[in-house]
């Protein structure tokens, strides 16, 4: 199934006593299953119209248990023993429904006058080592309750029981690469306590044209009112602060970005509702006034990711390529390197809605 395969392209957790060498003997193992099932998927669900894929733009509504797959990490249909994805022959975009993609596609998008707004590495617990030791000593004892994410925290991973939050420190490479290709005029980043809830409801977000969160993503397909991402929870004096960016408080934005890049993981999924696809944050940042998301369909490698969301950026801002274009050639240039050629470093991340036009002109 869909899921299943899905689910081969995440690298097996470790086991009790498994040597390093043991677990990477396994990893191999899923990844050359994933190769061998995905090619009977895509013979099944593609090889019936791949005398027809004569266009370089797929433009894909998937339905159901496909939305959770990624077509890009997919074999070319028809290819024998060329087992290759994709996404070396085709832009691949998503669409929510036809009726959004119409909607999208009559919005106009507003002209801002920056860039791109950065919100990365944020500070999720007392024992990060950018807290002075006064705060963390004194407030670590009785650390503070978010219960609304707590929850959902426990309803996507059952084993979570106010544990600990891991800190995502190649985000902060990230942002800096990121804001690094755009003058420093044009562009916004919010980085450790100053990656917060209030900073980023309060910000104009009309001002920039892009707009771009590296961090936890929280998915909860049960019960969609309870994803959300996760920013700083504390003040550098180690005072807490709402933390939890809800889906309510995403809908309740008002964006006159044209692309919101979610850096995080699990992101672009949702809850199933027929004819209107996954309703989770990619839907709920249309709603709010995007035309297009890049999100994720897995819990994606922090160091691998940073990799991606620079090349990405490179070939928007420097090659002046489309959002669709330029997440098409950062793939491949992860698929090229030994390093990150496994699909599980790349195939996360699609590009959800208006797949035509620049973000940068």
């Amino acid at each position: 199934s869909a899921v299943a395969l899905r689910k081969l392209l995440i690298p097996p957790a470790a086991q009790p006593g498994e040597s390093f060498d043991e677990r990477q003997a396994r990893v191999r193992e899923a990844e050359q299953e994933y190769w061998r099932k995905a090619t009977v998927f895509s013979e099944t669900l593609l090889g019936p119209v791949a005398g027809d894929l004569k266009a370089k733009r797929l433009l894909i509504v998937p339905d159901g248990a496909l939305q959770y797959i990624s077509f890009a990490a997919l074999p070319i249909p028809a290819r024998g023993d060329d087992v290759r994805p994709l996404m070396l022959e085709y832009e691949i975009s998503l669409q929510p429904s036809a009726s959004i993609l119409a909607m999208l596609r009559s919005r106009v998008d507003k002209p801002a006058d920056k860039a791109i707004a950065v919100f990365a590495d944020p500070v999720f617990e007392l024992d990060d080592s950018r807290f002075e030791t006064g705060p963390r000593q004194t407030l670590a004892a009785n650390p503070p309750r978010d219960a609304t994410m707590e929850r959902a925290l426990r309803d996507v991973n059952i084993s979570w029981n106010t544990g600990h939050i891991p800190r995502l420190l190649a985000s902060r490479e990230e942002a800096r690469a990121i804001t690094a290709l755009t003058p420093f005029s044009t562009n916004f980043k919010a980085i450790d306590f100053e990656a917060n809830k209030a900073a980023f409801t309060s910000l104009d977000l009309s001002q920039f044209r892009i707009i771009h969160i590296a961090t936890h993503g929280i998915l909860d397909s049960k019960h969609p009112e309870l994803s959300g991402l996760l920013l700083s929870r504390f003040d550098k004096d180690g005072r807490p602060k709402e933390g939890f960016l809800r889906l309510d408080d995403i809908y309740n934005l008002s964006l006159s970005a044209t692309m919101v890049v979610l850096s995080a993981c699990n992101t672009g999924l949702g809850k199933d509702v027929r004819g209107e696809g996954l309703v989770g944050l990619v839907h709920g940042f249309m709603y709010a006034g995007t035309s297009r998301v890049v999100a994720s369909l897995w819990k994606v490698d922090d160091d691998a990711t940073a990799q991606l969301m620079t090349h990405f950026y490179r070939e928007m801002f420097q090659a002046g390529k489309s959002p669709a274009a330029a997440l098409r050639a950062a793939q491949i240039e992860m698929w090229e390197q030994k390093r990150w050629r496994s699909p599980y470093f790349w195939a996360a991340f699609v590009l959800h809605g208006d797949y035509e036009g620049r973000v940068n002109d």
